[in-house]
């Protein structure tokens, strides 16, 4: 079964069975409970009646689109087809286009066999949990009403929203192209050939980067490699950055809201200091609170307390991360998977932001790229999970070890985290099979897989 329904959409493999895989059966049902929702919570309250949908380059994207679109129409609604762009472009289009919503095409890092619809509200931002969850009851009623002859709606195509962004990065106060451009940077980009390829070549040139190297550009969505961009995928990546002495390199996955950094002898600078780097930068000019989510590095909240202001952990998830930099007022924040949201501009994550304001860092310091890693606090995750069967209770075991660990700073807000003085563990149950992930953090590898030992050994007893 290759199908998964989340509060944030629905994704799965092309082909199949429906209810088994992402056929046009499940995308019409899902797009249709989407629309539904959408008509009877914003656009009966003097909405615009209008839809935002854009898409990443994978193989199955306009078959995807197409449909989404064409049920959108079928229940009255205005579409606003932006084509191939990036997540965070499309967020900035519902926004600007005022529209009632937003459905991007996108299955980010998974393999080019795997397709998504994940959904925006009129403010550009993903769906909270009560608002998901109510678009899975009506996609499992199967009961929509469309739209008659004279009702029915329309597509309007547009490919403005690329330049849009792009000079709105520009725009940000932090982003100093003079500096940029002094800096006369040969910069590298792997734009896993999706929509990078389409929007980050223009950025660069914008950003007054005259040199730049430009890999798997052509969006063709047969990937060059797995594109998740960690370590694993991007050895041949790395050997590009030496061949061509870069002065740093840009990844990014299919749907360009996530970045990893190269440095500029081949190592990697980091996915978990893409944030740190950024919010370092950010706020040396503009102090305020910072949140990522509890898988992140506790290298955030050490450079949140340089600045004498606030550090705080979301539960895991984008929305999440949003909601507590909302409450906190906080300046920047996001996830460790590269995940840079900075809401001078919008609350998603970006990774042309990201760009815009390392390179700006990067100038400013007059270091190399690794040289810059150096002057972060040092830490390194282990990442692990624990298989179940599914008849173990896994909450049962979430409360024991919170119970054993109650002396320590113990957060429950999303499976359990336990704080020690030299590192962390983080306890999450799978929404999706019967295991628990565990990740830990430490100074050293070594150390961080023992505390996640530790926890382990205790609830495989």
């Amino acid at each position: 079964m290759s199908l998964i329904k989340s509060i944030s959409g629905i994704r799965g493999t092309i082909g199949g069975t429906p209810n088994d895989n992402l056929t046009p059966v499940d995308i019409v049902a899902f797009a249709s409970a989407y629309g539904t929702w959408v008509k009877e919570n914003i656009s009966s309250k003097n909405g615009s009646n209008k839809i935002v949908v854009g898409r990443d380059a994978r193989l199955s994207g306009d078959m995807v689109s197409s449909l989404v679109m064409q049920t959108l129409v079928a229940l009255g609604f205005k579409v606003v087809n932006i084509g191939l762009a990036t997540t965070p472009t499309t967020e900035i289009a519902v926004t600007e286009e005022h529209a009632d919503g937003g459905v991007i095409i996108t299955a980010s890092h998974n393999p080019k066999q795997w397709n998504a619809l994940k959904l925006l509200n009129n403010q550009g931002e993903f769906l909270n949990d009560a608002q998901g969850k109510e678009i899975l009851a009506l996609a499992a009623k199967n009961e929509f009403t469309y739209s008659d002859i004279d009702s029915i709606g329309s597509i309007e195509t547009t490919d403005k929203y690329n330049t849009v962004h792009i000079n709105k990065v520009l725009a940000l106060p932090l982003v100093d192209v003079e500096a940029i451009k002094k800096a006369n940077f040969t910069i590298a980009v792997d734009c896993v050939n999706s929509v990078g390829g389409v929007i980050l070549p223009d950025l660069l040139q914008a950003l007054g980067v005259k040199n730049s190297i430009i890999l798997n550009g052509e969006p063709t969505g047969k990937f060059a490699h797995t594109p998740e961009p960690i370590p694993e995928n991007l050895v041949e990546t790395a050997a590009a950055v030496q061949q061509n002495k870069a002065d740093v390199c840009f990844v990014v996955d299919p749907d360009v809201d996530r970045l990893a950094i190269i440095n500029e002898d081949g190592t990697m600078f980091g996915e978990e200091y893409t944030l740190v780097s950024v919010a370092d930068y950010v706020l040396q000019h503009t102090p305020g609170n910072t949140v990522s989510n509890l898988s992140s590095t506790r290298a955030l909240a050490d450079v949140t307390a340089k600045y004498g202001k606030t550090y705080n952990a979301a539960a895991v998830g984008e929305v999440n991360v949003v909601t507590k930099m909302k409450d906190t007022n906080a300046v920047i924040g996001g996830e460790g998977n590269g995940g840079v949201i900075y809401p001078e501009i919008h609350y998603g994550r970006d990774a042309l932001v990201g760009i815009a304001l390392f390179l700006s860092l990067l100038a400013k310091s007059g270091k190399k790229c690794s040289e810059l890693r150096k002057t972060f606090p040092e830490y390194v995750i282990s990442k692990n999970k624990v298989q179940l069967t599914p008849e173990t209770d896994v909450d049962a075991i979430l409360k024991k070890v919170a119970e054993t660990y109650k002396n320590e700073k113990v957060n429950t807000i999303d499976g359990v985290k336990i704080d020690f003085a030299e590192g962390w563990v983080h306890l999450r149950k799978s929404n999706t099979e019967p295991i628990i992930r565990i990740y830990a953090e430490s100074s050293t590898l070594e150390k961080a897989n023992e505390f996640a030992k530790q926890i382990m050994e205790q609830i495989t007893r």
